[in-house]
């Protein structure tokens, strides 16, 4: 074990003679009872999750936002509530413990430690929280592994008796791994509730060659409109910045209108200019 790095359990380092227990006491910061993590070393979500692992005496499987965290998925904070699927009903602040049973297939192993599989996480991430987070969750989980709407749908009709099965429903009818930050779901959601047609995410934009040279966050090709969100780094990275206007000319060039969307923005405001720019296209071109 790298006790520099990784999280260990002080009593199996104790009992191996690794460290007196001064040294544990001072060197180390105790992320649950008995798990511990040297105090030079920044404590991320892996950590974390490790170490919540270690508190389960390595019997849990690993669930919840942190498997898929493991999975690839992005935009997961640190400091999110680790879910171990467990038996133990007591767990530490930090750690949230459930008792169920997973079916075949539905655990695989993730660096050698047990995480319920993209499709389980799928499942039960996409039943639980407020309809738009979950479609981001499944969105980036979808996104990071290649697991289809479908493959989920599959898991849930072996669980016919599970909690929020409907609400997962909805949540499958609106995921797409074309998203690529949990704002670019908000607004495809956006798009899409204010009665405008299903936006395509990531359309490819094509120079002369045939070959794509950009991909848009969300567009309609039958009018060649694309809505953008431009995060922060766009404004605030010079070369990023110089770039983008770069790729915005050839884009234009290309035929294409782009909607700028920045977080300042008001929803109603976004809704009234993507809807403006498509009645002007769908004018123009008759």
């Amino acid at each position: 074990m790298d006790l520099r790095c990784e999280p260990f359990l002080g009593s199996e380092a104790l009992a191996r003679g690794l460290m007196s227990r001064h040294q544990l006491r001072t060197r180390y910061r105790a992320l649950f009872p008995d798990v511990y993590l040297s105090r030079l070393a920044p404590v991320s979500l892996q950590q974390r999750t490790v170490a919540a692992w270690l508190w389960s005496r390595r019997e849990a499987t690993i669930a919840g936002l942190a498997a898929a965290a493991l999975h690839g998925a992005k935009w997961i904070d640190d400091d999110v509530v680790i879910e171990l699927i467990h038996s133990n009903p007591r767990a530490p602040a930090g750690i949230r413990t459930r008792r169920v049973r997973l079916l075949d297939g539905e655990r695989q192993l993730v660096a050698s430690r047990p995480v319920t599989a993209p499709a389980r996480t799928a499942f039960d991430l996409g039943r639980r929280g407020r309809l738009g987070e979950a479609v981001a969750r499944l969105d980036s989980l979808t996104r990071s592994t290649g697991l289809s709407a479908g493959d989920v749908a599959e898991l849930a009709r072996r669980h016919p008796g599970a909690r929020g099965l409907r609400h997962l429903e909805s949540v499958l009818e609106l995921v797409d791994p074309g998203a690529e930050s949990p704002r670019e779901t908000w607004l495809r959601l956006l798009l899409i509730r204010s009665g405008l047609p299903l936006p395509r995410t990531q359309v490819p934009v094509r120079g002369v060659d045939g070959v794509p040279f950009a991909y848009l966050d969300l567009g309609w090709e039958d009018c060649m409109v694309a809505v953008e969100y431009e995060g922060e780094h766009h404004q605030t990275r010079r070369l990023v910045y110089a770039n983008d206007i770069r790729r915005a000319e050839k884009i234009e060039r290309s035929g294409w209108l782009v909607v700028r969307v920045v977080k300042e923005d008001r929803p109603v405001d976004i809704v009234r200019r993507a809807r403006d720019a498509r009645r002007s296209r769908l004018v123009s071109a008759h």
